[in-house]
């Protein structure tokens, strides 16, 4: 709905109807989010996985997920926080304060459309890889098991062995802590 019925001028909110529409909209999206941020933390993040998860894998993937709640979090509650502005007369876009917000709202956008490339771009890559976390996912092109094709596999140990040396980056300090 956002990107294909974007507010491209704040003057457009005089439009009362549009402005109802927009705070209904970003109320039910807001709450929608929160709701599945909260049933997902139930869940593990690479559920249905049939194979051993790196804990750097694991933390990239909790750290995209948990951004991606904040952006989804955050565009509607500064899209309403804009609304509430422009109701109370704020409604030069070089005041101050709106300002922040609008940058805030436009800067979480961005951010979720990178986050959602990402996040689907990685499970394009695990269904590649043939992990079985697609297949709790998503309902069609189920896995079966892990791919053997030879240059996955190759992909898949160079990836293995960076989230090696960026566990070894972070832990080394503390095993020369240890001694």
């Amino acid at each position: 709905y956002g990107i294909f019925k974007q507010v491209d001028d704040l003057e457009d909110l005089e439009d009362n109807s549009l402005l109802m529409l927009e705070v209904s909209f970003a109320s039910v999206f807001l709450l929608i989010v929160i709701m599945r941020y909260f049933y997902m933390r139930s869940a593990e993040t690479f559920q249905g996985a049939n194979v051993p998860v790196h804990k750097v894998h694991t933390f990239f993937a909790k750290t995209v997920h948990l951004s991606m709640y904040f952006t989804l979090i955050m565009l509607p509650l500064t899209g309403l926080m804009i609304a509430g502005l422009y109701t109370q007369g704020h409604t030069d876009e070089d005041g101050l304060v709106i300002s922040i917000v609008l940058t805030a709202h436009e800067f979480s956008a961005v951010l979720s459309y990178v986050l959602i490339a990402t996040h689907v771009s990685a499970a394009i890559y695990s269904r590649i890889k043939g992990e079985g976390v697609w297949s709790s996912m998503v309902p069609i092109l189920k896995e079966d098991k892990p791919t053997n094709n030879k240059y996955i596999l190759r992909v898949a140990e160079i990836e293995e062995k960076i989230y090696d040396k960026v566990e070894n980056l972070f832990t080394s300090g503390k095993k020369d802590n240890q001694k």
